[in-house]
């Protein structure tokens, strides 16, 4: 049961995170209020980086600035630790 809320938790902060970045390229080009950088990244870290990492793909944004590609990349990895850790944890083979 706690595996399937983690992962429900990274879904829907992906499908957010994701969506952020496509508002904030949107924003950009018509030359709006903008979202913050902090902002973006702090989804990516809270569960998003998955959803980050194809926003900048898809939108192409953000991906000239090489510490979104590292924080995403890193705060990737941490969910999929973790959920993994949960799993293994589960399924008592830790």
């Amino acid at each position: 049961m706690p595996l399937r809320i983690i992962l429900v938790w990274l879904a829907a902060l992906s499908l957010i995170t994701f969506i952020l970045y496509g508002a904030d390229k949107h924003r950009a080009k018509r030359g709006k209020w903008r979202i913050s950088e902090k902002t973006l990244l702090v989804f990516g870290v809270l569960g998003g980086a998955a959803g980050g990492l194809l926003g900048m793909k898809v939108f192409r944004h953000k991906t000239k600035h090489r510490y979104f590609w590292v924080i995403n990349f890193l705060a990737l990895f941490a969910h999929i630790a973790a959920a993994a850790y949960i799993l293994l944890r589960t399924i008592s083979i830790i």
